[in-house]
């Protein structure tokens, strides 16, 4: 099963980085439930800006501290090359 490893936009405009195994699902609740993350419950609606994909949990918990220890700075640098690596 795989693990994402994602950063989301809130309404206030912070970021906010997770791990999770149903990336729809998660931003789903994310935006609707009371079981998503506190930080995010008063920051709604969040869009989901970044996700990278790893085969164990493990690899995605490593890689989840990695970003955490990001500055905002290199996060929306992170976000930006994926968007003009998607770009045809």
């Amino acid at each position: 099963m795989p693990y994402f490893v994602y950063i989301i936009k809130c309404s206030d405009g912070t970021l906010y980085t997770g791990i999770t195994n149903d990336i729809q699902k998660r931003i789903l609740v994310h935006n609707t439930s009371k079981t998503g993350a506190k930080y995010t419950a008063s920051r709604r609606p969040v869009i989901l800006q970044y996700s990278e994909t790893y085969d164990t949990k493990s690899l995605a918990l490593k890689r989840e501290a990695h970003i955490k220890k990001l500055t905002r700075k290199q996060k929306l640098i992170l976000i930006s090359k994926l968007e003009s690596n998607n770009k045809i």
